[in-house]
């Protein structure tokens, strides 16, 4: 079996009898190793002493009064934020559990960059085994930025945090084209180059094809099937399509802001204008098959997802939306 995405942390978490990953200390000890959580050289000993701690024993309670006496205020602010987190983690016997509360309850203040982590690290474990790099490129839609480009008819997405702005000398046409810096090195995955991506999975530099009929658009909508059934409980086939103006347009979850915004003007019964029909990734529609037909509140209408990017060209996707969006008879989350 070919492994992926070490770096998300999937190999320090246990997995409780449902399947869902449950929070180790290893698991914990990597947020207070990431560098803003890292007291610096002038820290005070407060915040040296909380540090300390909780890499001895990373579940260790945190009262308020000891976050207050580190003397540094954005020190201060990052403490507040992970041990909220960290509590939300262990008040739950999953992280998908977890993840489920955060995003029910609104999401509270946490940064984003930690809901990122949860689906990149639930991601994986739902796609355990999995050894399709379209499926897992297409994943990676879910919780990295990326960057659209439209070239000769083939809409590519690259990681945005891959783009650095433009460089006189290219060292290729993609390269030059997607806006990398010269020493960058990126790869439009193909069925050849396929095998590679495992390799490179935790470099997120290879460079999806989305345009319609093409294979990844169809991997985004079979990894966002495989995001359902394994926090809702459900299961449903995700089919893209063209044009949505021939549609019973009866519900619709956005997948991102620019896709929220889009489907309110159709649900009003207003068309697309020409500049939001150009920032449409891809267009969706989702039906619950098999025992979970009856899940659906609207009958046998499909859901339709819209995926869109913002006038810059980035696309931001929004897969917590699939969790409150959907018209769910019942909704259960992964054990």
């Amino acid at each position: 079996m070919k492994d992926f995405w070490l770096s998300c942390g999937f190999d320090l978490l246990d997995r409780g009898e449902g399947g869902g990953l449950v929070v180790t200390d290893e698991f914990l000890k990597v947020y207070l190793a990431r560098p803003e959580l890292t007291p610096p050289a002038n820290a005070c000993g407060a915040e040296r002493k909380l540090h300390a701690a909780l890499l001895a024993d990373p579940r260790r309670p945190v009262g308020k009064a000891e976050i207050a006496a580190i003397a540094d205020p954005d020190a201060r602010e990052n403490w507040d934020f992970v041990i909220a987190f960290r509590d939300q983690l262990l008040e739950h016997p999953t992280l998908e559990a977890a993840y489920l509360s955060l995003i029910r309850s609104g999401a509270g203040k946490t940064p984003p960059i930690f809901m990122n982590q949860l689906v990149h690290v639930i991601l994986r474990n739902a796609l355990d085994g999995c050894e399709d790099a379209f499926r897992l490129r297409a994943a990676e839609l879910f919780f990295r930025p990326q960057r659209l480009t439209l070239h000769e008819g083939v809409l590519l997405s690259a990681d945005e945090e891959r783009i650095a702005g433009s460089n006189p000398a290219p060292v290729s046409p993609l390269v030059s084209m997607l806006g990398l810096e010269a020493s960058a090195e990126i790869d439009i995955l193909t069925e050849q180059n396929a095998p590679v991506y495992f390799g490179r999975s935790d470099q997120f530099d290879m460079a999806l094809d989305l345009s319609a009929n093409r294979r990844g658009q169809a991997a985004l909508g079979e990894v966002i099937a495989i995001w359902v059934k394994h926090l809702l409980g459900v299961t449903a086939e995700v089919e893209p399509f063209v044009e949505v103006k021939n549609a019973n347009f009866t519900w619709y979850v956005g997948l991102d802001a620019e896709g929220t915004k889009i489907g309110d003007r159709l649900w009003n019964g207003n068309a697309m204008e020409e500049q939001e029909r150009e920032r449409v990734v891809a267009l969706y529609r989702l039906r619950f098959t098999g025992a979970d037909a009856d899940a659906n509140e609207i009958g046998k209408e499909p859901v339709y997802l819209i995926l869109a990017m913002n006038k810059d060209r980035v696309l931001r996707m929004k897969p917590q939306n699939l969790v409150v969006g959907l018209p769910l008879r019942h909704m259960e989350a992964a054990s």
